[in-house]
C-alpha cells in the first residue's frame, strides 16, 4: 500500500488521510514525559528528578534560591503532591467543601448509620501529662494483643501478649521504625503497591529493592507464586506488602493467604504485611458480615514465625487525625522497635492511647465492622454504578479497601494518563491520584509513559456519598468535553502555582 492511499479502519471504513495524521500528531506529542506539560510539573516538584549518580546538587523546591548544604527532598506521596497542586488551584482546607476529594486517603470520619457513636471528648488525667513508654502504654498493648487473639487466635497454643505489640505514631512511623531495624537485604514488593513504600525503600537505603509488576490478568492481587519464586531466585529476605491492596482494592484470603505465611516462614523469610484495610471486605452474603483478614489468623508460633503486621485506629477505627497505630510481631522485633522509635519520632500521644482502649473492646469492634461494611459497599456500588454510566467500566472492581483503580486507556489523548486526567480535574475542583504514585520506583529513573500504572488514576470513595457525586460530576464534564471539542482543549493551561505563572513552559 502507498503512503498516499486512504486507510482504512477496523470497521472496513475510509478514514480521511487528516485524521490519521491527526492522531499520528497527538501519539507523537504525547509519547515522552517531556513533551507533556502535567509530567513537567511533576518533574520540576522537588524530589520527583531521576536520581542519577552520586555528588549532584541536591534536588530543592527553586534552585535559584540558597539550599542547605547536603539536604535533598526525598519525594512526596501521592496524596502531599496532589494536595500540593489542588492549592496552586485555590483548593483551601477553609474551602474544602467547594471540592470533591476522590483523592483521599483516609474514610470519612463522620457518623455512619448502626455504628458506635463516634468519641467525642479525651480524658486528660494527670499522668498522662508525662511521656509515654517508646513501645507504648501497657494497657493498649495489652489490648491490641487481647483483640487479636479473640479475632484470629482461638484454640491455638500461641497467644500474643502486649510484648508482641509496639504501639506507634502512625503506619508510615511503624513502617519507618521496621526499616531502620532490617540490614542489608533485598527487598521485594508488588506494583501497584502504598506510595509511602517508595520513600522507605528511598530513606532506608540498606533495603535493596526487588519490584514486580502485577496484571489485570490476576485481578492485582498479590501474588504469592511469584514471591515463591523471587525467594528461590533471588534469594529475599524481606517482603513488604499491603493486604487488603492499596490502591487496587483486591485481596488475598484463606487458604491463599495461609501458603503465604507458610512459604515466608520455610524460607526464613520476613514478611511486612500492612493490614490497614482488614475490615474493609464486601461480601455478598450478609451472614458474613463482621468478618475481617489477617495474616494472625495462619501463625504457628508469635515470637517465632517472622511475620510483622502493621495496622491501627487510622482506617478501620475511622480515626486518622489520632494517629495511633500499632506493629504486631516477635518479641525481639518489639524491642528493636523500641530503640528505633527512641531516636526516630518518640513514641505516640500518650492521653490519646489511653482513649484509644476501649475503642478496643471486641462487642463494640463487631458493631464498628458491620456498619462500616454495610455502608462502604453502599459507596462502592454507587461509585462503580455511575463510572459505568459514564464509560468508565471497571475492570477489576474492588473486594476490598475503599479504593477503585481505573484505567484511562480507552479515553482520548492526552486524558488516557493519570497525571493529565488529574490536572484537568483540578480546573472542576476535584482530586483524584495519578496511578504513578502506586508504582514504587525509589530512583524515580523511570520514563514516567513507561509506568505500568501510568494510564491508572486511584479513586476514592473514602468521602461522604455527597461529596462522591460533586467529583463524579466533575469526570462527567471532563468526558463530554472531550467528546465536543477532542484532545485539543487537554494538555495545557496548568497552573504552577496561585499567584505564579499559569504555564510551566519557562521551568523547563
Amino acid at each position: 500500500m502507498s503512503g498516499t492511499s486512504t486507510p482504512v479502519s477496523r470497521s472496513g471504513r475510509s478514514t480521511p488521510l487528516h485524521f490519521r495524521d491527526i492522531v499520528h500528531e497527538v501519539v507523537r506529542h504525547y509519547r515522552h514525559e517531556k513533551d507533556s506539560e502535567a509530567h513537567r510539573i511533576f518533574r520540576q516538584s522537588a524530589g520527583h528528578k531521576p536520581k542519577t549518580g552520586t555528588g549532584l546538587l541536591p534536588q530543592t523546591v527553586n534552585p535559584d534560591e540558597e539550599t542547605v548544604p547536603g539536604i535533598e527532598h526525598p519525594g512526596s506521596t501521592g496524596v502531599i503532591y496532589c494536595s500540593d497542586r489542588a492549592m496552586a488551584n485555590g483548593f483551601s482546607y477553609a474551602s474544602s467543601h467547594e471540592w470533591a476529594n476522590l483523592g483521599q486517603g483516609a474514610p470519612e470520619v463522620g457518623q455512619i448509620p448502626d455504628a458506635p457513636p463516634r468519641p467525642t471528648s479525651i480524658p486528660l488525667p494527670e499522668d498522662s501529662l508525662e511521656y509515654a513508654p517508646t513501645t507504648g502504654v501497657k494497657e493498649l498493648r495489652e489490648a491490641v494483643a487481647n483483640l487479636y487473639n479473640q479475632q484470629y487466635r482461638q484454640g491455638k497454643i500461641s497467644q500474643y501478649t502486649y510484648e508482641n505489640v509496639c504501639i506507634v505514631p502512625g503506619g508510615r512511623a511503624g513502617l519507618s521504625r521496621i526499616a531502620a531495624v532490617v540490614g542489608d537485604v533485598y527487598c521485594s514488593y508488588q506494583v501497584p503497591d502504598y506510595t509511602a513504600y517508595d520513600q522507605v525503600l528511598s530513606a532506608f537505603r540498606r533495603l535493596v529493592p526487588v519490584p514486580t509488576a502485577l496484571d489485570a490478568e490476576n485481578m492485582y492481587r498479590l501474588d504469592v507464586n511469584q514471591i515463591k519464586r523471587d525467594i528461590r531466585t533471588q534469594g529475599l529476605e524481606v517482603i513488604i506488602a499491603s493486604n487488603p491492596r492499596n490502591p487496587t482494592g483486591q485481596v488475598i484470603k484463606g487458604q491463599e493467604l495461609k501458603e503465604l505465611v507458610e512459604t515466608c516462614r520455610d524460607a526464613a523469610t520476613t514478611l511486612i504485611l500492612d493490614e490497614f484495610y482488614s475490615w474493609y471486605n464486601y461480601p455478598e452474603d450478609e451472614s458474613e458480615l463482621g468478618q475481617s483478614i489477617s495474616s494472625a489468623e495462619f501463625i504457628d508460633n508469635v515470637n517465632q514465625d517472622p511475620v510483622v503486621i502493621v495496622n491501627g485506629l487510622t482506617k478501620n477505627w475511622r480515626l486518622p487525625g489520632w494517629r495511633i497505630c500499632w506493629v504486631l510481631g516477635p518479641k525481639n522485633l518489639i524491642t528493636a522497635l523500641s530503640q528505633s522509635g527512641s531516636f526516630l519520632d518518640g513514641g505516640a500521644n500518650h492521653p490519646l492511647q489511653l482513649a484509644a482502649i476501649p475503642l478496643l473492646e471486641p462487642e463494640r469492634v463487631h458493631a464498628e465492622k458491620i456498619a462500616l461494611q454495610k455502608h462502604f459497599k453502599h459507596k462502592r456500588d454507587h461509585v462503580l454504578k455511575r463510572l459505568e454510566e459514564l464509560g468508565l467500566k471497571v475492570a477489576v472492581p474492588p473486594v476490598a479497601t475503599f479504593y477503585i483503580w481505573l484505567n484511562l486507556e480507552h479515553l482520548p489523548a492526552p486524558l488516557n494518563n493519570g497525571l493529565t486526567f488529574f490536572e484537568e480535574l483540578l480546573k472542576e475542583k476535584t482530586i483524584v491520584i495519578p496511578g504513578i504514585f502506586f508504582d514504587i520506583n525509589p530512583a524515580h529513573r523511570r520514563n514516567l509513559f513507561h509506568s505500568s500504572c501510568h494510564h491508572f488514576v486511584r479513586l476514592s470513595f473514602g468521602p461522604p456519598l455527597e461529596d462522591l457525586d460533586k467529583g463524579l460530576d466533575a469526570i462527567g464534564r471532563v468526558l463530554r468535553k472531550a467528546k465536543k471539542e477532542g484532545g485539543h482543549a487537554f494538555g495545557h493551561s496548568y497552573k504552577k502555582s496561585l499567584d505564579g505563572p499559569h504555564h510551566i513552559d519557562q521551568l523547563v
